[in-house]
C-alpha cells in the first residue's frame, strides 16, 4: 500500500487485511471506529478517547499505523462518509418533504436490496412521526410507575413479542426486577398472580390485539396492579386498563411492521428506569409518595 485509505470503504477493507497484525489496542479502536463511525466523525479525539476507553495518544498512533499522518486525517474519512454526495440534514428534509406513504411492490419483493431501502424509509419516517407525536407527560407517567414497582411483569406476543423480550433484558440489565409472563404451557395466569403486590405490567400489543396479551392486562389491572400500554392508538383494547399508555403508530409492509420506533420507545424507558431507580425509589420513600406512584389510576 502506497498512502493511507481515500475513502470509507478502503479504510475497512485496510482494517480487514491488517486485524491479524495490528496490537490489541488498535485493535480494539479499529473495532471502535468502525462501531460508531458517526461519532468518530463529529467528536473531539478527547471525546473518542473517553467513549472508547483508550487514552488520546493511541487513537494518533492508531491512525499513524494505517498510513494517516495523524488523527484528523483519519477522520477526514470518516466526515466524508457521513456526508457523501448529500449531507445528513439534506436528507432529512428530503424525507420530511415525502408525502406518500412508502410503498413496496411484488416486482421490488425479488431485490432484496429494494426491500431494504423501503424498511430504512418507512422506519426513518415513523421515527420522525413518534418524536412530534409521542406524550411525554405519559411517558415520564410511565417511567415514574416502573421505577417505584418492585418488579416489573413484561407482556408481549406474536409481533411485539421480540420488542417485550428486549425490554425484559434491558430492565434487567439495569438491575430492574423484570419477568417476562411468556405464557408457556398456557400459564398465564398463574404468571399474573404470582405478581407481588407493589408489581407493574408492562403490556405491548398493536392492532392484531393478541387475545393472551389482552388477557393478560385485564388481569393485572382487575388484580390491582398499575399497567402501561405500549400499543398503537386510543381504541386499542388495553387504553382502558392502563394508568398510561403510549401510542406508536407504525409503518406497515404488507403483513410486515416495523419495529423500531417501539423499540426506540421501549429503550428510553429502559434507560430512564434505569437510571432513575435507586433516586427516585429513595425519595419516595422519604417522602411517603411510592404508594401513590404505584396506585392504579382509578379511571381505569
Amino acid at each position: 500500500m502506497t498512502g493511507p485509505p481515500r475513502d470509507y470503504d478502503g479504510l475497512v477493507a485496510l482494517l480487514v487485511a491488517r486485524q491479524g497484525t495490528l496490537t490489541r489496542r488498535h485493535a480494539d479502536v479499529a473495532r471502535f471506529c468502525l462501531n460508531h463511525p458517526e461519532d468518530v466523525a463529529i467528536n473531539t479525539i478527547v471525546r473518542l478517547s473517553d467513549m472508547a476507553g483508550v487514552p488520546p495518544a493511541t487513537i494518533t498512533r492508531f491512525a499513524q499505523d494505517i498510513g494517516f499522518t495523524g488523527f484528523p486525517d483519519l477522520q477526514r474519512v470518516f466526515r466524508e462518509r457521513l456526508l457523501g454526495p448529500q449531507t445528513f440534514a439534506d436528507q432529512m428534509q428530503a424525507l420530511r418533504g415525502r408525502a406518500e406513504p412508502v410503498q413496496i411492490s411484488d416486482a421490488d419483493l425479488e431485490h432484496p436490496g429494494r426491500v431494504f431501502d423501503t424498511f430504512v424509509h418507512a422506519a426513518m419516517a415513523s421515527l420522525m412521526r413518534i418524536e412530534q407525536a409521542l406524550d411525554r407527560v405519559a411517558l415520564q407517567g410511565a417511567v415514574d410507575v416502573l421505577t417505584a414497582a418492585d418488579a416489573v411483569h413484561i407482556a408481549a406476543s406474536r409481533g411485539a413479542y421480540g420488542i417485550g423480550a428486549y425490554a425484559f433484558y434491558g430492565l434487567a440489565r439495569t438491575g430492574k426486577r423484570a419477568h417476562l409472563i411468556d405464557n408457556q404451557g398456557a400459564m398465564r395466569a398463574e404468571q399474573v398472580a404470582a405478581m407481588g403486590p407493589r408489581d407493574a405490567a408492562l403490556v405491548l400489543t398493536f392492532d392484531d390485539y393478541t387475545p393472551e396479551t389482552v388477557q393478560i392486562a385485564q388481569m393485572a389491572h382487575d388484580a390491582g396492579h398499575p399497567v402501561i400500554a405500549i400499543t398503537d392508538n386510543e381504541l386499542s383494547p388495553v387504553v382502558p386498563l392502563a394508568t398510561h399508555a403510549l401510542f406508536v403508530k407504525e409503518a406497515r409492509l404488507g403483513h410486515f411492521r416495523s419495529q423500531v420506533p417501539a423499540l426506540v420507545v421501549a429503550q428510553a424507558i429502559i434507560v430512564s428506569v434505569g437510571r432513575a431507580g435507586p433516586v427516585a425509589l429513595q425519595r419516595g420513600l422519604q417522602e411517603g409518595s411510592v404508594e401513590n406512584v404505584l396506585a392504579p389510576n382509578p379511571d381505569g
